[in-house]
């Protein structure tokens, strides 16, 4: 197998030829399609996440087709297409997986982070997280969906019901959402940054009822907002567009120090929550709705070996949606 590997944090991937990994129990082995490019792949490189386990694979929006199965693995077959996520592994036994909040489990392992992701040729997969995606679409149009739709979807069930919603980062996750919020029937209000032209022209085209910079107010209050840019700054300029009782959702799994704000911001019951990983239940939900929805995907694909390429793209911000790596 090839690989792009992450040795030293802030240093740039290195292409690797391995030896091929077998599938141990309740495992499965994927010939990998497609690897989306996540902002948390670069918080993972830049070490803003602590403690990943060097030597890693980075990737986690992974889309392949199974070609090897570990002992006791039920309900997948060789030549199956799965789709794996962030949240790799988790124990079953914690308060809070016997709670059903496995998104927060104490002894979990996450995809491309504290075990080996997907920018590979192949990869290993805790079964149980090897979500069947049938035959629609592409692998490179459905690898986003591993990580910016199943999180955008996570956080826009906490947003709640409100009609008129915020998205603050318009990215992979957030024109993702803007699908679902419109099929949904809600209003789409889209928040770039200033003179991101590109980024508003893409809100528009996906019906956004609204598009401007961050530091604007929207046209009229928002009952939602959830914030995918990880910006700090923009938690209270969120809060400001919400109206009373409205709730702000921060998506990211890393963001810069929110700044100090006025407590009038908060006050009139607003509320701040964040979203941590996902449970295999947003992803039975989320994937079993986005063909009904009919979600197109934005992508921009790179060679494998262009990995570190890809990842300065995305943090310079030079595409719209989302970069995929497909071996």
């Amino acid at each position: 197998m090839q690989a792009m590997v992450l040795n030293k944090i802030g240093a740039a991937l290195e292409w690797k030829q391995l030896p091929d990994r077998n599938p141990g129990p309740g495992q499965i082995r994927l010939k990998v399609g497609a690897c989306g490019v996540c902002r948390t792949d670069l918080h993972v490189v830049d070490g803003q996440l602590p403690n990943p386990v060097l030597p890693i694979i980075p990737g986690h929006e992974i889309v392949g087709r199974i070609d090897a199965l570990g002992k006791g693995v039920e309900g997948l077959s060789i030549g199956d297409r799965v789709g794996v996520p962030w949240l790799g592994h988790t124990c079953g036994v914690c308060t809070y997986c016997l709670a059903q909040q496995e998104n927060l489990c104490d002894h979990p392992l996450f995809t491309g982070f504290t075990r080996d992701g997907g920018f590979a040729t192949a990869t290993i997969a805790d079964a149980r997280f090897g979500f069947p995606l049938g035959e629609v679409d592409s692998d490179e149009a459905l690898a986003p969906l591993l990580c910016a739709g199943l999180i955008g979807w996570r956080s826009l069930v906490l947003a709640g019901e409100g009609k008129k919603l915020g998205l603050y980062g318009f990215g992979a996750a957030a024109h993702i959402v803007a699908q679902v919020a419109k099929w949904q029937g809600r209003s789409v209000f889209a928040f770039t940054r200033r003179g991101d032209a590109a980024a508003q022209d893409s809100a528009r085209s996906l019906g956004a009822a609204w598009a401007g910079a961050s530091d604007e107010l929207p046209p009229e209050p928002l009952d939602a907002a959830i914030i995918f840019a990880a910006v700090g700054d923009l938690v209270p300029l969120a809060l400001k567009a919400v109206h009373k009782g409205g709730r702000v959702v921060c998506a990211g799994i890393h963001m810069s120090d929110i700044p100090r704000f006025p407590y009038d911001l908060l006050w009139e019951e607003r509320q701040l929550v964040s979203v941590a990983n996902l449970t295999r239940q947003d992803g039975i939900d989320f994937l079993h709705l986005a063909p009904q929805i009919g979600i197109v995907t934005k992508t921009t694909p790179y060679p494998l070996k262009q990995a570190n390429q890809a990842l300065a793209d995305l943090r310079a911000g030079r595409f719209v949606g989302a970069a995929v790596l497909v071996p």
